[in-house]
């Protein structure tokens, strides 16, 4: 267990957009890749961290969204600056997508992002 006022490995709140004005403001003004499973949209936060934001859509059954929500999750904890600088990041998946773990995720985000100037 981490001491106190050292960073952990936890994914705190800040780390996440939860207001529905955060995820229009991606939306509108970040920058869009679309792959064939998802989309990676992200725009510069001024902060000193990334925020990631999770939509799911075509998926009908409640337990597959919060499944895929829950490994997109575990892949951010482990990824926070997979993207730089600090931005804030909607990651739009498409019903075709279930991923299975936090690695797969990655391997198709690495994917989407290689050969892509971020700046």
């Amino acid at each position: 267990m981490p001491e106190k006022g050292k960073v952990g490995f936890s994914l705190p709140k800040a780390a996440l957009l939860c207001r529905p004005k955060e995820f229009q403001a991606v939306y509108r003004k970040g920058k869009r890749l679309r792959g064939k499973e998802f989309s990676l949209i992200f725009m510069p936060n001024g902060l000193d961290l990334n925020r990631l934001g999770i939509s799911v859509h075509g998926v009908k059954k409640a337990v597959a969204r919060n499944r895929i929500k829950r490994i997109i999750r575990e892949f951010y904890r482990l990824n926070r600056q997979f993207i730089s600088p600090s931005s804030d990041i909607v990651i739009a998946v498409r019903k075709n997508f279930l991923p299975d773990s936090p690695l797969e995720v990655e391997h198709a985000v690495m994917l989407l992002l290689n050969g892509v100037s971020l700046a």
